[in-house]
């Protein structure tokens, strides 16, 4: 369809509104939705209306229906999965996406947004440490990356065995054998189903989830047959990673194609501080990892990376007379699995251009210090408080209930406004009747202590080594806060 382009102002202007609204809101919002998924559908849904109504008035029935269902996940409050925000440049590059709504299948037809995908692609290649000659595709996420590069995979192993995929199918081939370790992420075993590759063979890991190196190189000895090994950068609950290095020299070895599934782990390889933690990545021969998570772009956005874009363009790769091809890099088309699709590395390319290289690197220390603090929030300690004990902002608890152990919260009980607050060794401070009869919340606690930040919070304004004084005003046993800070503050 076409419309002139003073019939969209409306809408967009009320989606702007909107929009700007929420993400004003997100820093105070509670995080849990108000609402399930039946109530909102009982809002949006039921027989559809005979007519049309005015396009504006489309985004506030929408904004008004869908909101008291939407969780918080871009505030800095939300610690659920591995889900952030969205930087600035990245959201307002998405907007321009769809409003340049173009369909990114071929070089020819869409060059402009074709091109920022390959500019993002070379720096997504430099940043990671990856081979300069590597095939990048942008594809949904970490399951389709996952299911792209271990399509490469398959193709190029049987291949080497001189099966012909393409003409004959999976009938018939030889078996092909991949590898995982005892902790992969699922996602790998549904691409694997869905390739047509059933159940791997597990080999065991570490306490921490790490592949073992020897217990791989014994279920690589003997059986000579095609073989893909999965390697994991970043495992899910301990954020380990496999011995990536070794791993794939021993499985090149035996003839056996490397993927490394590294939804979030794999942009250690960005930071001088993480890159140890990755090394010898770049010896594998493919690579999963998402840009809506660790780099923060729109939902929905996952990276695949192939060293042998040969393979890659046999796997994904489509011919016909409509289809113009030019010369260059190869189209988007042949390297993820849509013909159709939206041009979902452009906001890769804005949020890279925004952060610059420094901007990219500085964000990978503090993320390793959350996952050491979260980590530690899960182990059991002496020092948890009794569930009877009563705090509704963990500013005047006592010292050895720190902000790694309960969280902070403006306002109101925490976690993310459910009613307890968590404490560490899964004990609860509960906030039952911590409000007076003025509002103001009632604080039970030992005499002020100090309280320490590995990290302080932005808004404290306090730099590594820097302390704050004690306010005036601290309550004493039982005392009403009122919301200032009642504790001296020490970051380290």
């Amino acid at each position: 369809m076409s419309a002139p382009g003073h019939l969209y102002d409306a809408a967009l202007e009320r989606a702007s509104t909107r929009a700007r609204e929420w993400l004003a809101a997100l820093p105070d919002k509670p995080i849990p939705p108000r609402q399930d998924a039946d109530g909102v559908l009982a809002s949006l849904g039921g027989p559809l209306p005979d007519g049309p109504i005015d396009p504006a008035d489309v985004i506030d029935l929408l904004a008004d229906g869908v909101e008291p269902g939407l969780m918080a996940m871009g505030s800095g409050r939300f610690f659920g999965w591995v889900i952030g925000g969205t930087l600035p440049a990245a959201l307002g590059a998405d907007w321009l996406t769809s409003a340049w709504d173009q369909n990114n299948g071929m070089r020819f037809a869409t060059p402009g947004t074709a091109a920022a995908e390959e500019a993002a692609a070379t720096w997504v290649l430099d940043l990671l440490g990856l081979p300069e000659t590597a095939d990048v595709g942008f594809v949904t996420g970490g399951t389709m990356a996952n299911f792209t590069g271990l399509a490469a995979a398959r193709q190029q192993v049987l291949e080497n065995v001189g099966w012909d995929l393409d003409r004959l199918g999976l009938s018939g081939a030889p078996r092909v054998r991949v590898l995982v370790g005892a902790e992969r992420h699922i996602t790998i075993d549904l691409a694997l189903r869905y390739l047509g590759l059933g159940e791997p063979q597990v080999v065991p890991a570490d306490d921490q989830g790490r592949i073992s190196a020897d217990a791989l190189g014994a279920a690589l000895d003997g059986a000579e047959v095609p073989t893909i090994v999965c390697l994991q950068a970043g495992n899910l609950h301990s954020g380990a990673f496999d011995p990536l290095g070794a791993a794939c020299d021993l499985a090149h070895e035996h003839g056996a194609w490397v993927h490394v599934d590294g939804a979030f782990g794999l942009w250690a390889a960005a930071s001088p501080h993480l890159r140890h933690l990755v090394d010898g990545h770049d010896g594998a021969d493919s690579w999963a990892t998402d840009a809506h998570k660790t780099l923060n772009v729109p939902y929905d956005c996952g990276i695949v990376v192939v060293a042998h874009p040969d393979a890659l363009r046999k796997a994904m790769g489509a011919q016909s007379s409509y289809l113009v091809r030019t010369e260059g890099p190869g189209d988007p088309l042949e390297k993820v699995p849509e013909l159709s699709r939206r041009a979902r590395g452009v906001p890769v390319w804005a949020a890279l251009r925004s952060l610059g290289r420094s901007g990219v690197v500085r964000p990978r220390r503090p993320l390793g210090a959350q996952r050491r603090r979260t980590r530690q929030r899960a182990l059991p300690t002496s020092t948890a408080p009794r569930s009877s004990t009563t705090w509704c902002s963990p500013r005047c608890a006592p010292r050895s209930v720190t902000t790694a152990t309960l969280g902070r919260s403006r306002r109101g009980c925490w976690p993310m406004g459910r009613p307890g607050c968590l404490a560490r060794g899964g004990a609860t401070a509960t906030c039952s009747g911590c409000r007076s009869a003025t509002g103001a919340p009632t604080i039970t606690t030992s005499p002020p202590q100090w309280m320490r930040y590995a990290v302080p919070p932005p808004d404290l304004g306090l730099r590594p080594g820097q302390d704050e004084q004690p306010r005036s005003g601290c309550p004493s046993s039982t005392a009403t806060e009122k919301h200032q800070p009642c504790t001296r503050r020490i970051a380290y």
